[in-house]
């Protein structure tokens, strides 16, 4: 008889939740435990509650014992993206226990590490691979209460007093019922949702939240509504103070189903029936699946199959990676609702990288190269990062950007309404890389394109990046109504008073103002303008993106800048997904693409890319990239990647050298 193989566990974090994961690992089929890592080896009780396992003095030395597999991460919340980080390093599989990480953002990562790696992580929500879930599916797929309209669901108890110190309530520790218990309801209503379509999931196209928060600052009890794209509107509660019915009920047209307890599958931590009731017509039907094993061993086994299996995710319906990332969206725009940003997210104490970490310096994959007009050398790409809005999420990007070499940040005085900069400002507060770094400051944008407002601009915004000056500084539009003396005045002024130290110029300036602006300076002793941040891209810009945009991809632009040797920061260097799969000839659903992109030349282009990206094993993109990095004049790309794998995607184009021989054939195919 052949044995069943086994994937081999040790937990990290010897708490209570782990001691009912150990169960179920005693239960299953394909896992065991074997070993435990503590940071109080000497605790009481280890041998009784993990019989068997090996006990290791630390975290860091249950992740460097050879015989573990894969690890179950079980220590408070704010702990989990460090340590699933740190699995992958390793080698280590992980099934983190739930919440995966504080925010979407780090349960990104997390999964990012993990791809690298090619290890298993998965989120532990155990009532998801419990057999009542896939029945309570197929029901719903059956159509026994017809159309799903609403579904109201639960999970919520008291602590009976508040206690700051206590993990359920502590800021430190990311207390309250949101993280704790309300992504069960959430997770459960977009289970229903996406089984209502024939999906494994599906995401709201809104949410609305709101909580009571106490003395910490964390939430007591706490509710929202979630709606979705096929109509379905979901009710979901959690509390830590308060005693919530905790029963699902989904409402169909012919009727509704009533899972008490759904997480248990209707019975106790150990034991669950899978306990289901049809109301239809003023009966009820009760429905179970029979099932008497620990309702932990179902996710120990299905964690341990994937893993067996060589696949990096749950099979549905676990919680695949996509499923994890969008049940967080639900929970950070809930806790947005309501007001609630721990104290560790905020730049105070969040000095470390994610993987708690000092940040570190010296990284090469990104280069570094002379900027005209600046003494500092500056990373070959610019990061743009104006579309986060916390710290803690901006952080992520940022620290990475840095650590792979890149030291040179694009802001704006518009951006965010400003907190682009504020970010900025206490990233570098926090990471103490202010001198270190080459900063893009730009302001004066329509409609307020006069200069006078540089000045009070520009104060405004070195107030938000905590810092006395900018390394380059752009207006942001240009106003033909004002001599483009005046200007240059303007931002020459600043030059001398030390807030501007290295070039300047204008964002979407033509070349006959430039032209203006540089004899106007020669003339009068001023400082030259010596970059532009207009659109350059191997695609040309047929429609400004947005009204006052220029691009300066045509023949006449390219000769000017090779003529003049003007530093072009490029806005757009990538054509906003035109050499992706989101453009094709017979892909026009996008209004913005066809209508800037979309002509028989840029497509030619396009083809070309795809032609040389497949005999060079990268994408297209990369080819984009590495077009204008290639450029005979000084040409730096602005990159504005979301995700810690776009930004790893976007510097692959450094391992494409291209020629002007390259140059010349992806522009006419000569």
């Amino acid at each position: 008889m052949t044995e069943t193989k086994k994937v081999r566990w040790g937990i990290l974090g010897p708490g209570s939740i782990a001691k009912a994961f150990q169960g179920g690992v005693a239960g299953s089929k394909h896992a065991e435990l074997v070993a435990v890592g503590t940071r109080n080896p000497e605790k009481p009780g280890l041998a009784t509650d993990f019989p068997g396992a090996r006990v290791h003095n630390g975290y860091d030395a249950l992740l460097a014992d050879k015989d573990v597999d894969a690890i179950y991460i079980a220590t408070p919340h704010p702990g989990h993206a460090e340590w699933a980080i740190k699995a992958a390093e390793a080698g280590k599989h992980v099934l983190v226990e739930k919440p995966m990480a504080l925010s979407a953002f780090e349960i990104d990562a997390i999964f990012h590490a993990h791809r690298k790696a090619g290890t298993f992580a998965g989120e532990a929500f155990m009532y998801r691979l419990h057999p009542q879930v896939k029945k309570l599916g197929e029901l719903i797929a059956s159509g026994v209460i017809g159309e799903v309209r609403m579904i109201q669901s639960s999970f919520g108890f008291s602590m009976g007093k508040f206690q700051p110190q206590h993990r359920l309530f502590a800021n430190d520790l990311a207390g309250g019922g949101i993280l704790d218990v309300g992504g069960y309801p959430v997770s459960m209503s977009r289970f229903i949702a996406g089984a209502a379509v024939g999906k494994p999931f599906a995401d709201p196209i809104k949410v609305s939240g709101t909580a009571k928060l106490n003395a910490e600052g964390t939430d007591d009890w706490a509710a929202a509504v979630l709606t979705f794209e096929n109509g379905i509107v979901a009710q979901v509660s959690c509390a830590v103070m308060a005693n919530l019915d905790n029963v699902l009920r989904i409402h169909g047209s012919e009727g509704r189903i009533e899972v008490p307890d759904f997480w248990f599958a209707g019975g106790n931590r150990d034991q669950g029936v899978g306990r289901i009731d049809v109301i239809k017509g003023g009966k009820t039907e009760t429905i179970s699946v029979n099932e008497t094993g620990h309702v932990y061993s179902f996710e120990a086994d299905g964690a341990s199959e994937a893993i067996l299996a060589g696949r990096h995710e749950f099979a549905a319906p676990g919680m695949s990676w996509a499923d994890s990332l969008g049940n967080a969206r639900v929970l950070d725009k809930w806790r947005a609702d309501a007001g609630i940003e721990f104290n560790i997210e905020k730049p105070a104490k969040r000095v470390n990288t994610l993987s708690n970490r000092p940040l570190a310096s010296g990284g090469t994959a990104i280069p570094k190269r002379s900027i005209p007009g600046l003494t500092k050398q500056a990373s070959a790409v610019a990061l743009g990062f104006e579309d986060f809005r916390t710290f803690s999420s901006g952080a992520i990007l940022l620290d990475a950007f840095w650590e792979k070499g890149g030291n040179l940040f694009d802001t704006a005085f518009v951006y965010g309404s400003g907190y682009t900069e504020k970010l900025f400002g206490d990233w570098h507060k926090s990471r103490g890389t202010r001198e270190q770094s080459v900063l893009i400051g730009k302001g004066a944008h329509s409609p307020l394109v006069y200069p006078d407002v540089i000045a009070k601009q520009l104060t405004q915004s070195l107030d938000r990046l905590q810092t006395d000056y900018v390394d380059v500084y752009f207006m942001h539009r240009d106003n033909l109504d004002v001599p483009v003396g005046e200007f240059v005045d303007a931002m020459d002024a600043e030059v001398k008073a030390g807030r501007i130290r290295g070039p300047f110029g204008g964002s979407n300036w033509t070349k006959e103002r430039m032209d203006q602006a540089i004899a106007y300076a020669d003339k009068t002793g001023k400082q030259r303008p010596g970059a532009l941040s207009n659109n350059f891209a191997l695609a040309e810009m047929l429609d400004p993106i947005w009204a006052g945009c220029v691009t300066s991809s045509t023949p006449e632009w390219k000769a000017w800048l090779n003529d003049r040797q003007v530093t072009n920061f490029s806005w757009s260097s990538q054509a906003r997904g035109f050499f992706t799969d989101r453009a094709g000839r017979d892909k026009t659903d996008n209004e913005e693409l066809v209508r800037v992109w979309y002509n028989d030349q840029n497509f030619g282009r396009r083809d070309r890319a795809i032609e040389l990206a497949n005999k060079l094993g990268h994408s297209p993109i990369h080819v984009a990239l590495a077009y204008v990095l290639a450029q005979p004049f000084p040409s730096i790309p602005l990159i504005g990647p979301r995700t810690l794998y776009e930004l790893d995607d976007s510097i692959k184009a450094f391992d494409i050298k291209l020629t002007s021989a390259d140059l010349k054939w992806l522009e006419d195919g000569k």
